[in-house]
């Protein structure tokens, strides 16, 4: 099989400051053959997205190629070819969708205008004619009403939508090569599924190559034909994909397809990266299956006839509802985890918003410790957030940039009259901050200073810092590399053992869902469909679209039909 693109001894520098230089690529070399998937896999820092990027120029200003390095692509190195060159293939005959569709659709210009922007560019196409193309293009990638669509801007698509436009417009002049960065990352399920499908149906359509980067093993065997694993900049492992699954040779890589929970197992912690980087290829840590702790004789939190509506404005006097929670019920018990799934606008975090009143509900009633949250006064509930903390998807947005880490720790407790004093305060930030598995100097530091997880661990100390005992994961760990995700999990797992706390832990990902909860929730339109253990609606789904949810999830390599 020939090589369409043959990257050779691949080494990025970035320059930092005036005299700082840090190596991201160090020596790394791999071909994509035509009409074949190849997959970059590795976590944040591995260096996959700027060897791919590398490919069509697109790297910072500050970045450093060195000069013996070579990428060929149709018998040239892209790397000496002038600037005018990379202008001519990129979008036309190499293309790029990248992970975050909002980022890199325009939203002030409708999607089929920004569509046909690269068929005119490439191709020369009229006006009319590019229109014509766009809707045949949102047609292939499976937008419903594609001719209304054209008109559409991006905020008035799904993030699923929206990443098929992205996909209309990168394969729009039929591509030799497909750079996917992380395309279904962020997406539920099921849309994560769709995309997956999408990617591997055109791809065998157009006879393109395909060059997939993520960081998760379990969705790149789905549709890889070969695997490239990399860390700190270097290749680690590649080879097929059958054989990286059914026989990885590399520690690294047995650590990452160990790291993302199962779903025929259950243990008391999952592997991590650390587990087997020091013990020789095999994970120190080995635990036995969990058990869940038994219900007590009354629910911590039980909500009844929970409903949020909201009324939007469609014209000057007309007014349309909408039910982002209908008649929800449900209960929560002292040390037990409620596992609530959905796709996006299931109306499971609108359930975490009505528990702390961060929402107003319009009906219904959610009593904690016989009393109705939602018939106290603001200063009333006051109180009671102290006992109710939440931990939000992104520790980017949700950290306050200007505060140190002993900032960020010790104002909720001032707020809250916790500690005698400013110097009770701070030590108790020192402790929470140990007992995350801060490292020691971290308490002086501000937030851009620290990794993704290690700023999830800093708003995890800040929730505890109030001594909660419910504590609501919207989403917290799905931004998260699989191996920072398996640290991140069995931190909560041991703080519920240590402190009995309860978890609403909301989420998309059921691999991860099904690892935490003891009992479930699924969520579709609004309402909850199906409820019960977890373990039993993992093994026997009554409801179809519970059954739809457990079909999407990914589950590794499968061996492609004949």
């Amino acid at each position: 099989m020939s090589s369409l693109v043959s990257v050779r001894d691949l080494r990025v520098s970035f320059r930092l400051g005036k005299t700082k230089v840090v190596e991201a690529v160090r020596g790394v070399s791999f071909e994509v053959p035509e009409n074949a998937t190849v997959a970059l896999v590795g976590e944040s820092g591995s260096g996959k997205s700027v060897s791919a990027m590398s490919i069509v120029r697109l790297l910072p200003d500050n970045a450093i190629v060195d000069a013996a390095s070579r990428i060929e692509f149709g018998g040239a190195d892209l790397l000496t070819k002038p600037v005018e060159h990379l202008r001519r293939i990129r979008g036309k005959d190499i293309s790029v969708v990248f992970q975050e569709p909002m980022s890199s659709l325009n939203p002030v210009f409708p999607v089929g205008t920004q569509v046909g922007e690269v068929l005119r560019l490439h191709l020369g196409l009229s006006a009319r004619q590019a229109t014509d193309r766009v809707v045949e293009l949102l047609t292939e990638v499976g937008i419903p009403e594609p001719k209304a669509r054209v008109a559409s801007y991006p905020h008035e698509l799904s993030g699923g939508q929206q990443q098929r436009v992205m996909i209309a417009m990168a394969i729009a002049c039929e591509p030799k090569l497909l750079i996917a960065d992380e395309p279904t990352t962020a997406l539920d399920v099921t849309v994560q599924r769709q995309i997956l499908e999408l990617i591997a149906r055109l791809q065998d359509r157009h006879r393109m190559s395909v060059l997939f980067i993520s960081h998760d093993l379990g969705v790149v065997g789905e549709i890889a034909d070969r695997v490239v694993v990399m860390r700190d900049g270097v290749v680690r492992e590649s080879g097929p994909v059958e054989a990286i699954f059914s026989e990885p040779r590399d520690t690294y890589t047995k650590a990452l397809l160990a790291c993302r929970p199962r779903l025929d197992a259950k243990p008391k912690r999952l592997p991590v990266i650390d587990d087997f980087m020091g013990g020789g290829g095999r994970p120190i840590v080995v635990g036995d299956s969990r058990v869940a702790r038994p219900h007590e004789d009354r629910p911590l939190i039980e909500a009844k006839g929970l409903s949020k509506i909201y009324r939007l404005k469609t014209g000057l006097f007309a007014r349309k509802s909408v039910a982002a929670v209908q008649e929800a019920s449900f209960a929560m018990w002292r040390g037990r985890t409620l596992g609530v799934v959905g796709e996006s606008g299931s109306g499971k975090t609108t359930i975490g918003m009505l528990l702390m009143r961060l929402v107003e509900a319009s009906a219904g009633e959610v009593s904690f410790g016989g009393t109705d949250l939602l018939r106290l006064s603001d200063a009333q509930m006051m109180a009671y957030r102290r006992r109710i903390q939440i931990i939000f998807q992104n520790p980017y947005a949700s950290l306050n940039p200007r505060f140190t880490v002993g900032q960020i720790l010790t104002e909720p407790m001032r707020i809250h009259g916790i500690g005698a004093g400013d110097g009770e305060r701070f030590e108790r930030a020192v402790a929470l901050a140990r007992r995350v598995g801060l490292p020691a100097d971290s308490i002086h530091k501000y937030p851009h200073e620290f990794s993704g997880g290690q700023r999830q661990r800093i708003a995890i100390a800040r929730c505890l810092s109030m001594q909660p005992e419910v504590l609501i994961c919207d989403e917290s760990v799905s931004a998260l590399d699989v191996s920072v995700q398996a640290t991140v999990l069995n931190l909560l797992l041991d703080l519920q053992d240590e402190f009995s706390i309860s978890y609403l832990f909301i989420s998309h990902d059921l691999a991860v869902v099904k690892y935490m909860a003891d009992d479930m929730l699924v969520m579709h339109d609004g309402a909850i469909v199906e409820r019960g253990p977890a373990e039993a609606i993992y093994e026997s789904p009554q409801h179809e679209y519970t059954k739809k949810l457990l079909r999407s999830i990914p589950a590794g390599y499968r061996p492609k039909p004949a």
